[in-house]
C-alpha cells in the first residue's frame, strides 16, 4: 500500500486518520468530528449577540408580567399578600416579617429567576454558542433599559416610569420613596437574582445545540 492509500479502517474508529499529513484539519488521536466542527463554528459565531439577547430580554419581561399577574391571582384568592413587585414585598416582608409576607418576597424572587431563566434561554437558543455570555447580554439589556428609564424618570418625572407600570424588573431607585435602604438592598438582590436566572437560561439554550450537534455529527 503505499503512502497515499487510505488504509483500512475498522468499524467504529474515528474518520481523522492522526497520521495524515493531508487533512483539511489538524488532527489528533482525541480528534472527532464533532468536536473539530463546533470548536470551528465557535470561534467563528461565539460571543456576545445581542440582536439574540434583546428577545431574551423581551421574553424576560413578558414572562415576569404574566408570572406576576398569576401570582397576584392566586395570593388573592388564598389570602397571601399580593405585593406584586421586589421592592412592595421587600418593604412588606421588613415592617411584619410574618409567614404571608416572607412568602411573597420568595415567591416573587422565583418569578424573577424563572423569567429570566427563560430569557436566557430564548438568546441561549437563536445564538447557538456562549450560552452564559447570552444570558449576561440579556441581563445587560436589563440594566441598560433600566438607567434610562431612570435617568428619563429623574428628569420627566414618575409617569414615565415605565417598568414600574410594567411591574418589571431590574428598576433603579431614583425616587425619595424607593431610594431607601431597602429599596437599594432590594434592586442589589433582584439583580443578582436575574443574573443568575439569565446565565442559567443561555447555558440551557445552547446545550439543546450540543444535543443536535452529537445526533448529526455523532462523536
Amino acid at each position: 500500500m503505499s503512502s497515499h492509500d487510505t488504509p483500512d479502517r475498522a468499524p467504529g474508529a474515528p474518520v481523522y486518520d492522526a497520521t495524515s499529513d493531508s487533512a483539511a484539519v489538524h488532527v489528533e488521536k482525541t480528534h472527532t468530528a464533532r468536536h473539530g466542527v463546533v470548536e470551528r463554528e465557535k470561534a467563528e459565531f461565539g460571543g456576545f449577540k445581542f440582536g439574540s439577547a434583546f428577545f431574551g430580554w423581551l421574553t424576560a419581561m413578558g414572562t415576569t408580567v404574566l408570572l406576576t399577574a398569576l401570582v397576584a391571582a392566586i395570593g388573592g384568592a388564598i389570602g397571601l399578600g399580593t405585593n406584586t413587585n421586589p421592592t412592595e414585598a421587600a418593604d412588606a416582608a421588613a415592617s411584619d416579617p410574618g409567614t404571608a409576607t416572607v412568602v411573597s418576597a420568595i415567591v416573587i424572587g422565583l418569578v424573577l429567576l424563572i423569567a429570566y431563566f427563560a430569557g436566557g434561554y430564548v438568546a441561549g437558543r437563536m445564538a447557538r454558542f456562549s450560552g452564559a455570555k447570552q444570558g449576561i447580554a440579556v441581563w445587560l439589556w436589563a440594566i441598560v433599559i433600566a438607567i434610562v428609564v431612570a435617568i428619563i424618570t429623574a428628569i420627566a418625572g414618575a409617569q414615565w416610569d415605565i417598568l414600574g407600570n410594567l411591574q418589571g424588573f431590574p428598576r433603579i431607585p431614583v425616587t425619595p420613596e424607593t431610594a431607601t435602604t431597602t429599596g437599594i438592598l432590594t434592586a442589589i438582590g433582584a439583580a443578582l437574582i436575574t443574573l443568575l436566572g439569565a446565565i442559567l437560561g443561555g447555558l440551557a439554550g445552547m446545550r439543546y445545540h450540543r444535543k443536535v450537534d452529537r445526533v448529526g455529527l455523532g462523536r
